[in-house]
């Protein structure tokens, strides 16, 4: 279990405007600006839960990861993770948890993949019999095969994220932080890792907390969402009531021939080409039959078709009601 209680974390970071004489001015008297990180952090995330952290850049997301990995210290507040203090019992603490940031690397760049896990597992003293069947089940489920006879540096982003992944799960822990998981990877890849992490958490019960830009990844792996946006906790909750939350609104897109008419009152025109227009409006105001049925009456459809709001959609919406 993750207890986060009023955690509160600041940096102190050197400013000074562009220019020579600007640099040589800094050399000997600094300015420095305070930047507030995290404020008043709460949270809490149960054994066996798939946790999305999202956030803008610069929100806090990253800084939070590396408390509860035992890498930074907060100022103040107090982080328990499976009755352990990540930045007081680091090493006992690092046996049990996996990471990935998906624009660092682990894997040695210039020996073949295998290697790079002979040495993870002398590091984590990772008993030889479950070393080699970790890393014939990961190998399987990541389909890896010869991967593991090839240096890192040979491999594409995928085979490596693919490989990062299985560096980061030969100790078997039971607590696993995604940063950006899918970053730059193709749909194939994409798919790949999302099957895994998914299979990982439902076979495996394994804790995990993803950080990602990727609404596709929170869509197809979360099931609740904690966001964060300048340093503090803004929503928590489940995507469905998250998306209540921004708007209940809905989006209908139409193909149609004739001359499309004026839009009723409650309806946002979103797009219009000829032939086709997009739509928005409220099911509360005007129900979707209704909206469907104006539009058959007004003029001659060919396809008409009602959606939810986007993740995307609704993540920026979060974002410009809480100004982040």
């Amino acid at each position: 279990m993750i207890e986060f209680q009023q955690i509160n974390k600041t940096y102190r970071v050197a400013r000074r405007q562009a220019g020579m004489g600007n640099a040589v001015k800094a050399f000997f008297h600094r300015e420095y600006e305070t930047i507030h990180a995290l404020r008043d952090v709460n949270f809490a995330i149960q054994d066996g839960e798939m946790v999305g952290y999202i956030g803008p850049n610069g929100a806090g997301k990253s800084t939070t990861i590396k408390i509860m990995c035992g890498i930074l210290t907060p100022d103040s507040g107090r982080c328990v993770i499976n009755g352990r203090i990540p930045y007081q019992e680091r090493v006992a603490h690092v046996r049990n948890i996996g990471v990935v940031f998906g624009q660092r690397r682990q894997l040695w760049w210039d020996v073949p993949v295998i290697d790079s896990f002979e040495l993870l597992r002398d590091i984590y003293r990772v008993e030889e019999s479950t070393y080699r069947k970790n890393v014939r089940d990961l190998s399987e489920l990541l389909e890896l095969g010869d991967l593991l006879k090839t240096p890192a540096r040979n491999l594409s982003l995928g085979q490596r994220m693919r490989c990062e992944i299985a560096a980061s799960l030969l100790h078997g822990p039971k607590l696993l932080f995604l940063d950006e998981p899918t970053i730059g990877l193709d749909a194939v890849s994409k798919i790949a890792v999302r099957k895994f992490i998914k299979t990982l958490n439902e076979e495996k019960g394994t804790t995990i907390v993803l950080t990602t830009h990727d609404m596709q990844d929170i869509e197809a792996l979360t099931e609740r969402i904690l966001l964060i946006g300048k340093g503090r906790i803004l929503l928590d909750g489940s995507l469905a009531k998250l998306k209540e939350h921004t708007s209940a609104r809905k989006t209908m897109a139409i193909q149609y021939r004739g001359t499309s008419p004026a839009l009723p009152e409650g309806m946002e025109l979103l797009r219009h080409e000829a032939g086709q227009m997009t739509v928005r409006f409220d099911p509360s105001t005007i129900p979707a039959s209704e909206a469907i049925a104006y539009f058959a009456s007004a003029m001659e459809l060919l396809d008409v078709s009602v959606s939810d709001i986007s993740t995307e959609e609704m993540v920026a919406a979060l974002y410009r009601e809480y100004e982040i």
